[in-house]
């Protein structure tokens, strides 16, 4: 709690106290209220207790703990691609992927009242946000300044005064964080639509401690793996040939490191279908022989179709 700027503790307390009272109907999420990811557990469990968490790992260990029955987590956006970390920590989760959800991202600029954009020096959002925006902020001489999330930049500009001498934080005049946020914490929209392409959007998933019993698989599904390849030439290649062979259609392949040894490879992979699949079985088995070692994370209806 101590974590978040003054105006944001008020509304986590109580958010997490009725999480507290049904956690089964509780939706564990990144950032303060009013964050994208605040607004994705809403729109996507309109029936749920969204329940704010610091970090990625409160989230997580939020629903390992059984404190909230799943997790809204963003894992890439189509401008500023994979958010940081995610891969890492999803493997060692303990959770499985139960669901995802893509959501427009629309960015504000905020500020206090009688702050206009030309006063404005520096901004300070989510690393993700400003990737977004980097354009509008550079054509207008704003410097970026990274916050943990976009929501609580909003809080922690609201709680600035702006006559607070010697306090690093009184040069940042706005936030950008969605719109929902400057109502929250009583600041006012200075300028809109400051994401670099209209078609600026955000995948999440859903992270669980186990898939639904009473999942419905039987439309179109997406299945995320990760594995690390061995370390002989052309192991990339053996690897995916099972896929190649077998027709199945991998929409997501992302490589990266993990240790200091820089020997070996791991990856991440989204692909069309369901394990048990006569195909997708056949891939997966051929995978695992070429590789050290494999791991699915989850298989999820597809909530929006690929390739189209």
């Amino acid at each position: 709690m101590e974590n978040y700027p003054a105006p944001a503790r008020a509304r986590v307390a109580a958010m997490t106290a009725d999480a507290a009272a049904e956690p089964h109907r509780a939706v564990a999420f990144q950032g303060a209220p009013g964050a994208n990811s605040h607004i994705a557990a809403m729109t996507a469990f309109p029936g749920g207790l969204p329940l704010p968490c610091f970090a990625f790992e409160d989230a997580i260990d939020a629903v390992r703990e059984g404190r909230a029955d799943c997790a809204m987590i963003p894992i890439e956006n189509s401008l500023h691609g994979r958010v940081a970390d995610i891969h890492f920590l999803l493997p060692e989760s303990g959770l499985v992927i139960t669901g995802e959800h893509f959501m427009p991202i629309r960015y504000s600029l905020m500020a206090r009242p009688g702050v206009e954009v030309a006063d404005v020096r520096a901004a300070v959002s989510h690393p993700q946000a400003l990737g977004q925006c980097r354009d509008w902020l550079r054509t207008r001489g704003i410097r970026p300044v990274s916050y943990p999330d976009t929501a609580g930049a909003a809080a922690l500009v609201a709680a600035v005064a702006t006559d607070a001498p010697g306090n690093a934080a009184a040069e940042v005049q706005a936030a950008i964080a969605p719109e929902m946020a400057a109502a929250l914490y009583g600041l006012d929209v200075i300028a809109r639509g400051l994401e670099d392409a209209d078609h600026n959007m955000t995948r999440f998933v859903v992270l669980a401690r186990a898939a639904p019993a009473d999942a419905d698989l039987s439309g179109a599904c997406m299945t995320t793996l990760v594995f690390e390849v061995r370390n002989v030439p052309a192991a990339l290649y053996k690897a995916m040939g099972g896929f190649a062979t077998n027709g199945i259609n991998m929409t997501k392949l992302e490589s990266y490191q993990r240790g200091g040894s820089f020997a070996a490879t791991e990856f991440y992979c989204d692909v069309d279908g369901r394990p048990d699949d006569p195909a997708l079985g056949r891939a997966l088995e051929e995978l695992a022989f070429h590789t050290k070692w494999m791991r699915v994370l989850g298989t999820y209806p597809q909530a929006r179709a690929r390739g189209v």
